[in-house]
């Protein structure tokens, strides 16, 4: 009895003190929490300076707690397209702000649409004859779109600029699947529809390949269009097809050959680039760093804008409030069939914030979409949950951001009006079905299966023994009717024939400006035109509505994690990103990419409506892997790519 005695009181202890870590853990978080927080006392007379060490998005993904409690570190910082272009528009009657410090020195980049929005954003401020000076070292195509909006675009002397370009590989598993002894059954519809080549081929199809250079093509001139506007001078053929004549012309030195090009205006160090901005704005009279200059940070700036009667963007309202209110629900990401996100379309999650909003008397619904799609099921589930404003004569408008293709167009069937950008991709109206069997090299490995059925689909699909003759009528014919089913829901939809929505399918990807002209969209604008659209529809008169985004209570613990491990402020100086390592970003996430190709396959998550085009991670974009618990597999496979 003394050793269980004492064994008793040695648990106790062990759960009185893990019990007190965790009680100073949390106060701790809390204070940290509390103590980052910006206050609006604390905005100043100077810059706003936007320091992106992140990237730009339609909706910023959610903080995993236990995640980031186990790392110490939070993920990459997300910023929201929307609040940001809020937030500088705000700052251009702000007599307050004096100019803009946009330092690009760590910004990871963004889709088209959003990238734009704040670039356009940026052209109001300049317009409001406010200037912005910009910094960077290692100029990509993001960077290059926000500085050319910049009265002075600085490059260190160690950068320079690289503009790519749309365009990217897919890699392409077929032969490697078959050596191996694994068959990747692909079910799909649509002569574009490309997502299973790569499981299923070695190489493209002469389809797959047309769809992708014709609509990169046209990002490209759109891109191309952007920059030129904003800077008339810059020559970006000597930036991109002439860069090796370009570079010899300059010695070799990336930085003077940034501006020959008319990319970048002045050479120099980040402590001569604050001297300059310190010049429009002032010194900053806290800071002995040399050339500091008076600042108000953008989180500082977004905390010291924000009412009462804010929407989800947490900026007031541009619409200039009023009692009757435009709900607003994001589906942005991969679309699933779970409580993914934000940042993530779990259709469970968003479908219960539509519901909740039924009973909230709202006057109108806009359904911004940046998705490629993903399963059927969740895309049907939000589509019924939008319809079902639509049977109470509420109002539904789509708005498109980045990417509404595949299942995102399923959705935006439920719209009455779709707006888009020219660089929207959209269209992908196809479906497909991928299921792996392990027959072959079971038997490679003696392994051999033996089965007893009493009709054909007993115990199929088996993925380790083969799939029946029937098996696979089966999924090809599910494949095919749910084809048909989206086909019909686009011709309803845009009041044309099946056979012309066939047509106009087939899994082809189109950019907002060729589906426009193929009526598949009404008109071009963002998500305030379709606001406004919506408030003209329901019949309210201007300024006299605001719209309210449909969102989930953030998570406490993640918001104070955010608070204790980013609420700090970088430290200047710091260390700078290379020319070599913005190539090298994006080389290190090749073993990523091939796990998330793998955990697609292996996921099987039934018949999916997915652009693999259209994928947010590039513009001939390659599988994002999806957030959440990665799969045994996937970690064994990351060790073993590690060595």
């Amino acid at each position: 009895m003394s050793f269980a005695g004492k064994v008793w009181r040695l648990l106790v202890g062990i759960k009185d003190g893990l019990a007190l870590l965790f009680l100073l853990l949390f106060f701790g978080l809390l204070f940290a929490a509390l103590s980052g927080r910006p206050s609006p006392a604390q905005v100043r007379e100077g810059a706003l300076l936007i320091d992106l060490d992140g990237s730009i998005v339609e909706e910023v993904a959610a903080v995993d707690p236990f995640g980031a409690l186990l790392s110490g570190t939070l993920p990459t910082r997300e910023y929201a397209a929307r609040d940001m272009a809020q937030a500088i528009d705000r700052a251009a009657t702000d007599d307050r702000i004096k100019a803009i410090a946009l330092d690009l020195t760590m910004f990871t980049g963004g889709p088209a649409v959003s990238v734009r929005e704040v670039a356009e954003a940026l052209g109001r401020f300049r317009g409001a004859d406010k200037p912005i000076l910009a910094y960077g070292v290692a100029y990509s195509d993001d960077a290059v779109m926000l500085a050319a909006q910049a009265s002075e675009v600085w490059v260190d002397p160690l950068g320079g600029v690289a503009v790519r370009g749309p365009g990217g590989s897919i890699l392409f598993y077929g032969e490697a699947l078959e050596r191996y002894g694994i068959n990747a059954h692909v079910y799909q519809v649509g002569t574009y529809k490309g997502t299973g080549e790569p499981y299923s081929n070695s190489a493209m199809s002469p389809e797959m390949r047309e769809n992708l250079e014709t609509y990169t093509g046209q990002l490209w001139d759109e891109y191309r269009a952007q920059v030129i506007q904003a800077r008339p001078d810059a020559d970006l053929d000597a930036a991109t097809t002439g860069l090796i004549e370009t570079l010899a012309a300059n010695g070799g030195d990336m930085a003077q050959a940034a501006l020959a090009t008319g990319l970048a205006d002045r050479i120099g160090t980040y402590d001569e680039w604050s001297a300059a901005v310190a010049e429009l704005a002032g010194e900053d009279e806290w800071s002995n760093l040399p050339g500091a200059f008076a600042s108000t940070d953008l989180d500082t700036f977004i905390a010291a804008t924000r009412d009462d009667n804010r929407g989800g963007s947490g900026l007031r309202s541009l619409s200039g409030g009023g009692n009757k209110t435009i709900g607003v629900i994001t589906i942005a990401g991969e679309i699933s069939d779970g409580n993914a996100g934000p940042g993530s379309a779990g259709a469970a999650r968003i479908t219960k914030l539509l519901e909740d909003a039924l009973d909230d008397d709202l006057a109108a619904l806009v359904v911004r979409i940046d998705s490629p799609g993903g399963t059927v099921t969740g895309s049907e589930s939000i589509r019924r949950a939008v319809m079902r404003f639509r049977d109470k004569d509420i109002p539904v408008v789509v708005s498109m951001g980045n990417y509404a293709a595949s299942g995102g167009y399923w959705i935006a069937t439920a719209g009455q009006r779709i707006f888009a950008e020219p660089e929207t991709l959209t269209g992908s109206i196809g479906v497909i079905l991928v299921v792996p069997s392990f027959e072959e090299i079971m038997a490679e490995y003696g392994v051999n299966s033996e089965s007893i059925r009493t009709t054909p689909l007993s115990g199929q699909p088996d993925i380790l023994g083969g799939f029946t003759p029937e098996t696979e009528a089966l999924l090809q014919n599910e494949t095919e009717a749910i084809y048909g089913r989206f086909v019909g829901l686009v011709a309803e939809a845009r009041n044309i024939t099946p056979a012309r929505a066939d047509e106009l399918a087939q899994g082809r990807v189109w950019t907002g400006g060729s589906a426009r002209q193929l009526g598949l969209v009404d008109q071009f604008g963002g998500l305030d035109a379709a606001l406004e659209w919506a408030a003209q529809e329901a019949g309210l008169e201007e300024g006299k509505w605001n719209e309210r985004f449909l969102t989930s209570p953030p998570d406490p613990f993640a918001a104070m994690l955010a608070g204790a491990l980013g609420g700090q402020a970088r430290d200047r100086p710091q260390g700078l990103v290379s020319m070599s390592s913005l190539f090298a970003r994006q080389e290190q996430q090749v073993a990523a990419r091939v796990l998330a190709d793998l955990d697609r396959l292996m996921a099987a998550p039934g018949v999916q409506a997915l652009c693999l085009g259209c994928a947010p991670e590039t513009a001939v974009a390659l599988p994002a892997a999806r957030r959440g618990v990665t799969p045994w597999w996937s970690s064994l496979a990351a060790r073993f790519l590690a060595h």
